[in-house]
């Protein structure tokens, strides 16, 4: 007995030494040096950027800038052309931001809605037939991510925005990630029409297919997410001081030319956004102990830049 315990003794100990050592070893293991996100960027070509299509793009001015938003007619053609058509008509001139709710949404809208002094409709729709899916056929820019995805058969990235799609429905549809921005509405699926906006100040994707998205802010979200949150509950204002005012909405088309930004959106369907998300997906260097191989679709960054 004495015997077949200090054999155990021998082993415990051995095994403790194989431990330790083991853990010596993991902690100075590095991964090999793999190019970062701002590297390949340095490496990308003129060719690789578009420029936003003014007749597309929105300028919201608010009390600090200007917040810039993106939207796309290929998944909502008919939304796009109704929130045009307000804001062309004026109708979000001196609205609010009535609703930030922490991780969830920041939402504009009339703070007089479905009351008597709400703001009249002129040359719109107050509501459209939801767009939550289009077919497939009107997307000619899908580029799919190799990684798997719990909401969607099929993820990638179309002309800069981010994509899920469903072959066997022959569907496809914009992705509720950050700053994202879609029309509010009620429980009935066609009762919103863009008279209310939000953008996504985390993923949801459990919205997707349930609300109408129509593009993304390009600049400003940071202002935007900064706001305070909403007291009330789903994160409304309570008193009409905590709104914050809207100054303007316009069509950037519609704004001369020497008061445009000027921004820039990496082409997704690129050579050197390929390599991007596999910088993302596969991370290295000193700092990471352990890359993933994995890239989320709301992770996947979207390169933008400010041409002076």
């Amino acid at each position: 007995m004495k015997a077949i315990r200090t054999i155990h003794r021998t082993l415990l100990l051995g095994a403790c030494v194989l431990l330790a050592g083991g853990a010596g070893a993991a902690d100075k293991k590095e991964l090999p040096p793999r190019p970062s996100v701002a590297d390949i960027l340095k490496t990308s070509k003129p060719t690789d950027w578009r420029a936003l299509d003014p007749d597309n793009t929105l300028y919201m001015e608010m009390p600090w800038g200007r917040v810039v938003i993106e939207m796309s007619p290929v998944f909502a053609p008919n939304h796009v052309r109704n929130i045009k058509a307000l804001a062309r008509s004026g109708y979000y001139d001196g609205l609010a931001i009535v609703r930030v709710q922490d991780n969830w949404v920041v939402q504009w809208a009339d703070p007089k809605d479905e009351t008597p002094d709400a703001r009249p409709v002129k040359g719109a729709q107050k509501t459209l037939k939801a767009e939550f899916t289009v077919p497939m056929a009107n997307d000619k820019h899908f580029t799919r991510l190799s990684d798997v995805d719990g909401y969607a058969p099929q993820v990638g990235h179309s002309d800069g925005f981010p994509v899920g799609r469903d072959p066997k429905t022959g569907e496809t549809w914009l992705a509720h990630c950050y700053g994202m921005v879609a029309v509010a509405r009620d429980n009935d699926a066609d009762s919103g029409g863009g008279t209310a906006l939000y953008a996504v100040l985390g993923p949801a994707r459990h919205l997707d297919r349930n609300l109408t998205v129509v593009g993304r802010v390009i600049s400003g979200m940071p202002q935007l997410a900064a706001l305070p949150r909403g007291p009330m509950p789903m994160g409304f204002y309570d008193k009409p001081g905590m709104n914050v005012p809207i100054t303007s909405v316009k069509v950037a088309a519609d704004v001369p030319l020497a008061e445009r930004s000027k921004f820039e959106v990496m082409r997704t369907e690129s050579a050197v956004y390929q390599a991007v998300l596999d910088a993302q997906r596969n991370r290295g260097g000193s700092f990471t102990k352990y890359s993933a191989g994995y890239l989320d679709l709301c992770a996947a960054p979207i390169p933008v830049r400010e041409q002076p």
